[in-house]
């Protein structure tokens, strides 16, 4: 562990920390609050990722545990990158392995980079193989901001293959929700089946635009012409 916190540290840069700390909204009451950071760019875990992919599982959940983000950001990516050789080596034992080693250290996700960059590769893509996908549903329902947001971007796998039945469920379960980040997500997601089918994000709209969050329409419309984006947005009298 010594030589990877070594190797971590070698990127860091204070002021970049301190952009970082804004950006993800560190300050006391934020989402973020308390978070750490060290100043890494994203190539740069990726980067050390790469260098540390075969470290131990026991390893990876030192990392996990760590206070900096960069450390849970790099510890998360090597779990990505062995879920990959074992999805690539078709060893399911050993895909199921990694799902159930993220859902247990998911205390670890505490920020909306960290489920992003990760979810969908690991919960998305194990439950894209057959797996029971209840899972995500309980998420949806969640009281941690996290879960729920982890809960929609793991569609994004499915999405991807045409499968929008649990994207659309979900987003419609998180309607109601009153944090902009889960707003954010849902859009993104209705805006990636619309991308694949418009016709189905069109059926959705027409359910439910009139009670969507204003930021979850319009991150779904973004594909939209103009005079289609003016349709949905302008409240009806």
């Amino acid at each position: 562990m010594i030589v990877i916190k070594r190797e971590i540290r070698k990127y860091a840069k204070k002021k970049r920390a301190k952009s970082n700390a804004w950006f993800f909204k560190t300050s006391k009451g934020e989402y973020g609050e308390g978070d750490k950071f060290l100043g890494l760019t994203m190539g740069e875990q990726r980067l050390v990722a790469r260098k540390y992919g075969d470290l131990s599982l026991a390893r990876v959940r030192k990392l996990l545990e760590r206070g900096y983000h960069e450390e849970r950001m790099i510890g998360l990516l090597i779990l990505v990158h062995k879920y990959e050789f074992a999805k690539n080596s078709e060893n399911n034992t050993g895909k199921k392995k990694i799902f159930d080693f993220y859902i247990r250290n998911r205390k670890a996700i505490n920020n909306w980079d960290l489920v992003d960059v990760t979810t969908p590769n690991i919960i998305g893509d194990f439950l894209l193989g057959g797996a029971d996908r209840k899972i995500l549903y309980r998420f949806a329902k969640s009281k941690n901001i996290w879960e729920r947001r982890m809960a929609v971007l793991a569609t994004f796998k499915f999405i991807k293959q045409g499968d929008f039945k649990d994207a659309l469920a979900i987003s419609k379960i998180l309607l109601s929700d009153r944090h902009d980040l889960i707003h954010k997500a849902v859009g993104w997601m209705l805006r990636e089946v619309g991308k694949k089918d418009k016709k189905t994000l069109i059926k959705f709209l027409g359910k439910y635009s009139t009670v969507m969050p204003r930021t979850a329409l319009r991150y779904s419309l973004e594909k939209f012409s103009k005079k289609e984006r003016k349709k949905y947005m302008t409240p009806t009298p």
